[in-house]
């Protein structure tokens, strides 16, 4: 297993940046936490799931998740916990780290 630490940047980019350093392109993201200043994720409309409804939210929230790397790409799946107990979850375009930290732990295929 192999760790990458996201101390300040946006997320998905510096994951996809460790993991070519490290020479992954495919994996299994079995674990991620930290806490984003503020994040994108996106959904599917009820009606069609072959589309997007894409979400900013300039807030923060507490991030669990996980996901894959595939062909060197970082795919991840977030649940983020924000004020007021409420929970936003979906497919993470992007995280900006700052006030904390996020951690991937990765597991590299083949």
């Amino acid at each position: 297993m192999i760790v990458f630490e996201v101390p300040a940047g946006e997320l998905v980019h510096e994951l996809n940046r460790q993991a070519a350093e490290a020479g992954i392109t495919d994996a299994a993201i079995v674990s991620l936490i930290g806490a984003a200043d503020s994040f994108t994720v996106s959904t599917m409309p009820e009606g069609d799931a072959l589309k997007d409804t894409i979400t900013t939210y300039d807030l923060p929230g507490e991030m669990t998740g996980t996901g894959e790397i595939r062909n060197g790409v970082v795919h991840l799946h977030v649940v983020m916990g924000v004020e007021g107990d409420r929970a936003i979850a979906g497919h993470l375009h992007e995280a900006s780290i700052g006030t904390h930290f996020a951690r991937a732990y990765v597991i590299p295929a083949g």
